[in-house]
């Protein structure tokens, strides 16, 4: 089952629970889960080029907004898969799906989504999404984002 969903998904980050993770109640804390989100998001902009983009234009992603939704508690020992993809491309943002596996209970453990704007940072002002930066997601997306422009 978990082969299938994570298929969709190019950038895949296997990650080790600590146990500075767990909280009073036994499970790890909800914030970590965000955490694991930001760390998957990141590998994705680095995997795109984005830094090299952003060096080059000024222009570069700000987190606009973020939901989460928790589906089962972790705790430690273990390791989860952080894995995201973009699910939409609009002129100045895009959409990202971030997702939880956890291996042991071969289930999600948590799923969410983020919108990304961009901003250019010289300026201090919403900018396109850079025509280059666009490309990579393109190329790299196993399933085609939806493009709104």
């Amino acid at each position: 089952m978990g082969s299938e969903i994570l298929e969709r998904f190019p950038v895949q980050l296997e990650i080790p629970i600590a146990w500075g993770e767990m909280d009073a109640f036994q499970h790890v804390n909800n914030l970590v889960y965000l955490r694991w989100f930001e760390s998957a998001r990141m590998a994705y902009f680095g995997n795109c080029e984005y830094l090299d983009v952003m060096k080059e234009s000024s222009i570069g992603p700000i987190l606009r907004d973020s939901r989460i939704r928790y589906r089962i508690p972790l705790t430690f020992p273990g390791n989860v898969i952080s894995a995201t993809r973009i699910t939409r491309l609009e002129e100045d943002r895009f959409t990202m799906e971030h997702l939880v596996w956890s291996p042991e209970h071969n289930a999600v453990a948590a799923e969410g989504d983020a919108v990304v704007v961009c901003v250019d940072y010289e300026k201090n002002c919403k900018a396109a999404v850079p025509q280059r930066y666009r490309d990579l997601i393109l190329e790299m997306e196993p399933i085609q984002p939806e493009i709104f422009d």
